[in-house]
């Protein structure tokens, strides 16, 4: 089954461009030149989103901050001009990964599949329940407290996956970073933190247990 990659940049040449290398690699690919078209072409299930940031309508931030709750797949952004601000305030609205541009389209390409591998190593996962009221399904990537499904963004689900798979196992945050951003990827390990804090947040509006301890001038880990 071929995988399918939605294609979104207001120029017309770099969307052809892509999508001619996509196809010619095997890929079904969506198209959209604004924000507006993208979040239509959500609804057809990419397996992948590459997304411009720098788009006149609603930009990619926009773009990935309302589609984050519906869909889980990875987002790559594309930028011509990225800083570490941009960088943060990227993953933090849901993005996975940012490519510059003029880029490698070789790279991105494979980028695009070392995305889709880690995408389809973490479907095989088992289902697991906690003590206490949380479960988590590596399955459908759900977490539910008392069957009810709590909300999180790709980044943060795949961040509880990593510590819960691992539990009382100390990662530090640029181990984190790297198992789930890629080593070569242009962030910053200071975002995951970010991530860690929204999760608990999350977790404490339902429950008094954090679950995702922190060892002081270590790292995390997962409450056992």
């Amino acid at each position: 089954m071929k995988h399918k990659i939605l294609i979104v940049d207001d120029e017309s040449d770099v969307v052809q461009l892509l999508k001619d290398y996509f196809e010619m690699n095997g890929y079904d690919t969506l198209s959209a030149y604004n924000g507006i078209e993208a979040i239509k072409q959500v609804n057809k299930n990419p397996d992948l989103i590459l997304l411009d940031i720098n788009m006149p309508d609603t930009n990619g931030y926009e773009v990935c901050s309302k589609i984050r709750d519906v869909i889980s797949c990875p987002i790559i952004f594309l930028s011509a001009r990225i800083e570490d601000i941009d960088k943060i305030k990227g993953f933090s609205v849901g993005g996975d990964d940012y490519v510059m541009k003029p880029f490698s389209i070789d790279e991105l390409g494979a980028r695009v599949q070392a995305h889709l591998r880690r995408e389809h190593r973490q479907s095989v996962h088992r289902h697991f329940t906690f003590a206490g009221s949380l479960t988590i399904d590596y399955s459908s990537k759900e977490v539910k407290y008392k069957d009810r499904i709590i909300e999180f963004t790709k980044k943060e689900y795949e961040i509880i996956e990593l510590l819960s798979t691992h539990p009382g196992q100390i990662f530090d945050k640029e181990r984190i970073y790297e198992k789930l951003w890629g080593w070569d990827s242009e962030g910053d390990s200071s975002v995951v933190a970010e991530h860690v804090r929204r999760i608990r947040s999350k977790l404490i509006q339902l429950d008094h247990d954090p679950y995702i301890e922190t060892v002081w001038g270590m790292g995390y880990k997962w409450i056992k």
